[in-house]
């Protein structure tokens, strides 16, 4: 069974799902339609997977999670794609190492779009035997499923970026719209008075991963958290005033990446003519000094907000501001791909743009327990050495993300859409 800490999702709510597999089934081959049969199979470095393996990945998950136990006299499409396919999951068997899933150049991308026809076709018809005993746990399998599915949609767009940054043609993924604010929002500070909260997704209702849950008591002193993002003309002084250069502003382990591999900005910035532009999934563009800073790592952030004087919300402080603000934002759905200035003043960008970096470590709420089986590893395996982000991005999808979402990323990964909202206490 699954970890009871997924949100409930009764089979009375299944009605519609089929039309929803289909449909973010198929927004993952959209997102790949831009692409040239070569992009399928690059592998720029170990944290980036081919498109080719995403889309066979998610694939991977239906037939191991439904369609092996639950369809009757289901046929593999491949029975080596079991190893080639699976993630990390330890307790369902061996997995190709992650560093080379680059250098499989087979399947070919042909090959891995049949077997998501093949999967597609098996999972419609499984979802309507609504008579099956077992229907309820298939019902919130897939709706698992499609929610892990959006999670690698936004890793398909973030690993192109990174992919086509590498070629040195700096190719275009899709034109992509400009904004057309040409100022930076006012900054202000919203205070938020000290006291007992509660966090965490409530046990029914909307879907939650269980990483949200349980729902918790949490007790927080008065602070103030900044009405929008940082943005890449705030971060430009922080790196004319020395930023990168003087250790007093990072956290060690910080200092010795910026040491080692030569930081001087954030990825994707590059500097020509005295001028500073940025690779984007519309090709190179030069920097918006109005726009969100992004692609900085969680020591950046900490450095920045030292040098400010101020610091990183706790995950915390940032729900119970973010959960008062609507779910809308510069997210996939807006098409822009990238992060915009805000185009209002008081609180703003809450949702997407960038992910924004807390101060909180990535581990388990009080009374958290994972499951016993195979997808008890789904978020519970990683809850070590990681930063927790909020907010999803410019490349999230509107209905994946909400208030209680827990993001988690190493401290020095910076490919993913992440930035920076400053707070502070008050004294």
């Amino acid at each position: 069974m699954i970890n009871s800490a997924f949100s409930t999702v009764t089979a009375d709510q299944a009605a519609p799902l089929h039309q929803e597999f289909t449909q973010v089934r198929k927004d993952s081959e959209t997102l790949c339609a831009p692409l040239e049969i070569e992009d399928y199979g690059i592998q720029t470095i170990p944290d980036v997977s081919p498109p080719k393996w995403h889309l066979a990945h998610t694939s991977w998950f239906f037939e191991t999670f439904l369609l092996k136990p639950f369809l009757k006299h289901y046929q593999e499409f491949d029975e080596h794609y079991a190893h080639l396919f699976n993630s990390y999951y330890e307790q369902i068997g061996t997995y190709h190492p992650r560093p080379e899933r680059g250098l499989l150049s087979r399947p070919t991308v042909k090959q891995v779009y049949a077997y998501r026809q093949h999967v597609d076709a098996a999972m419609l018809v499984l979802l309507a035997q609504e008579t099956l005993p077992d229907y309820p746990e298939i019902v919130r399998r897939c709706i698992i499923g499609l929610h892990h599915e959006q999670q690698h949609q936004e890793l398909l767009l973030t690993d192109i970026k990174h992919i086509f940054s590498y070629n040195p043609l700096r190719p275009v993924y899709r034109e992509l719209p400009i904004s057309n604010i040409n100022h930076t929002a006012e900054l202000s500070w919203h205070e938020q008075p000290g006291g007992m909260y509660e966090i965490g997704a409530d046990a029914a209702g909307q879907f939650a991963y269980d990483n949200e849950t349980p729902r918790h008591k949490i007790y927080l002193s008065s602070f103030r958290i900044a009405s929008r993002l940082v943005t890449n003309g705030e971060y430009l002084e922080f790196m004319h005033a020395g930023g990168y250069y003087n250790p007093a502003y990072w956290l060690s382990d910080g200092w010795k990446i910026v040491q080692t591999q030569h930081w001087q900005a954030p990825l994707y910035w590059v500097k020509q003519d005295m001028q500073w532009y940025e690779m984007t999934l519309g090709g190179v563009r030069k920097l918006d000094v109005h726009a969100p800073v992004s692609h900085v790592s969680l020591y950046e952030a900490h450095a920045y907000a030292n040098w400010c004087n101020k610091r990183l919300p706790k995950e915390a402080e940032w729900e119970i501001v973010a959960r008062q603000q609507p779910i809308t934002g510069n997210l996939r759905d807006a098409g822009y791909l990238q992060p915009m200035p805000a185009d209002l003043q008081g609180l703003a960008q809450f949702y997407g743009d960038v992910w924004e970096w807390t101060q909180s470590s990535y581990s388990p709420y009080p009374g958290y327990r994972a499951d016993s089986g195979a997808l008890g590893e789904y978020n519970s395996k990683f809850m070590s050495s990681q930063g927790v982000l909020r907010g999803g991005s410019c490349v999230t999808p509107q209905n994946h993300i909400r208030a209680t979402y827990r993001n988690f990323f190493y401290p020095g990964d910076r490919w993913q859409f992440s930035g920076i909202r400053l707070a502070e206490d008050i004294t």
